[in-house]
């Protein structure tokens, strides 16, 4: 399956998979340099693991209200980080907030996604220091 998945080299790829369950997954392509800016899922819980090259998570330990605000003030104990090479991956409750990257000048990475009930909406956000912005909501319809 891995190999199957076309790799750009400017702009992650990504196919969607039979998840178990009434789950959706994902396999997704990385170029050397690129991620997927600060997000959560909603609603929606989700593991990923590495199949090739490595990936770093930051994330952040606190959640966030589920509507109802455009700006948040971060405290300074929130930042989390981890490398997850090929073969390690991680699990993640109801709006988690995190960004992913492939920070390699020269390897793609692979990885696969989980989410459990599909995902309803990707919400993005900008972050300057200590201040999170909510930036766009996205549906389904718009990276299906």
């Amino acid at each position: 399956m891995i190999a199957s998945l076309p790799l750009d080299p400017e702009g992650r790829t990504w196919v969607r998979l039979e998840g178990p369950g009434g789950s959706e997954a994902w396999l997704i392509g990385w170029p050397p340099g690129t991620g997927t800016g600060w997000h959560d899922h909603a609603e929606s819980v989700g593991a990923f693991v590495t199949a090739a090259g490595e990936l770093k998570e930051h994330s952040l330990a606190v959640r966030l209200p589920a509507d109802g605000w455009k700006t948040l003030e971060l405290t300074d104990d929130v930042d989390r980080e981890r490398r997850l090479p090929a073969g390690k991956g991680r699990s993640f409750g109801r709006h988690h907030v995190h960004e992913v990257l492939n920070e390699s000048a020269d390897r793609h990475a692979i990885s696969v996604h989980a989410y459990y009930p599909p995902l309803p909406q990707i919400r993005r956000f900008s972050r300057s220091g200590p201040i999170l912005r909510l930036e766009q909501v996205e549906r389904p319809e718009d990276w299906q």
